[in-house]
């Protein structure tokens, strides 16, 4: 769409120069050319060292990330914030969105930073269990009254203040 916004981080002006040039060529043959004019307004080509591209990557948090470098598992590694990463040339975005089986709703405005694709786990409800013993209680209780008081939970600090006074 007009405000979907494309960021190409590559380690050569070269390969930025050629990239730039290819995507005005392509984009004559589209159906949608005044939509990708407006996106590629927003869009941007950086030109970092390869040691530094996970980094970037991990702050933008991309909803799609294409790797397409040498070793690309290695540099797939090092990224946690993504929505989908497709590795290596052949694995197209269009091919997740269409075709090989991963998910199509993805975070997006960089919320992969906090948030996964929907899944059949965003379909689950979860519970989480804790049992302290007398001395787990022990050991915690004056951490959880120093943090209950600098919040002013005043009540928070009691309930484990009479549990140790029994």
């Amino acid at each position: 769409g007009p405000d979907s916004q494309a960021m190409l981080v590559c380690t050569s002006e070269r390969i930025a120069s050629e990239v730039k040039d290819e995507v005005l060529r392509q984009m004559k043959a589209l159906s949608r050319q005044e939509s990708v004019a407006a996106s590629l307004e927003g869009s941007r080509v950086i030109v970092l060292p390869r040691g530094v591209m996970a980094d970037f990557t991990n702050a933008y948090a991309p909803e799609h990330l294409i790797v397409s470098v040498s070793n690309p598992w290695e540099m797939a590694g090092q990224i946690y914030a993504a929505g989908s990463i497709f590795i290596g040339n052949y694995s197209t975005e269009s091919a997740g969105d269409y075709a090989s089986g991963t998910n199509h709703t993805l975070p997006t405005s960089g919320w992969a930073r906090s948030y996964s694709g929907v899944n059949s786990s965003s379909f689950m409800r979860w519970i989480t269990y804790q049992e302290l013993s007398p001395a787990g209680l022990r050991s915690l209780g004056p951490t959880i009254m120093e943090m209950a008081q600098a919040e002013g939970l005043d009540a928070h600090a009691a309930a484990v203040r009479v549990r140790l006074e029994k």
